[in-house]
């Protein structure tokens, strides 16, 4: 199975993760930072971070509203998909709801201060929406 990235994008910034060769870990890998609502730019590094390292697939959380709707930002998301998929990238839209907030919860627990969190929460929201989806495709079962 090849690498997968999961991506967590926001309004000025986008989490990246990656995974195992195995597909069944996710780990951090960087923050795409950008102006607001450039997202032209956020493309071109998140398609440099993509070639780096030699994924073709692509799982994108998908911002839904707490009742399922699909409001802008989930728009924005969808756009973007259709950008990467233009430049050769299968994507997977992810419902992503709270992953920020489990995300948020874990750093917490690790004790890091607010301003550590804020460095590396959109990496964790994008590890949680990458690591739901491995889940989700093996079956929810990891064995070693």
């Amino acid at each position: 199975m090849e690498r997968l990235i999961g991506l967590d994008l926001g309004s000025v910034t986008c989490g990246v993760a990656i995974s195992d060769p195995l597909g069944m870990i996710a780990r951090a890998l960087t923050t795409v930072r950008f102006a607001p609502d450039d997202y032209d730019t956020a493309l071109a590094e998140v398609l440099k971070i993509i070639r780096e390292n030699k994924v073709k697939n692509v799982v994108l959380g998908l911002p839904k509203h707490m009742n399922g709707d699909i409001g802008v930002r989930g728009e924005i998301s969808q756009n973007f998909a259709k950008k990467l998929e233009e430049n050769g990238i299968h994507v997977d839209l992810w419902d992503e709801r709270l992953t920020t907030k489990a995300a948020e919860k874990i750093l917490i627990s690790a004790d890091l201060s607010r301003k550590k969190r804020k460095k590396v929460i959109d990496q964790m929201a994008a590890v949680q929406i990458l690591q739901s989806y491995l889940d989700r495709k093996n079956g929810g079962l990891v064995s070693f």
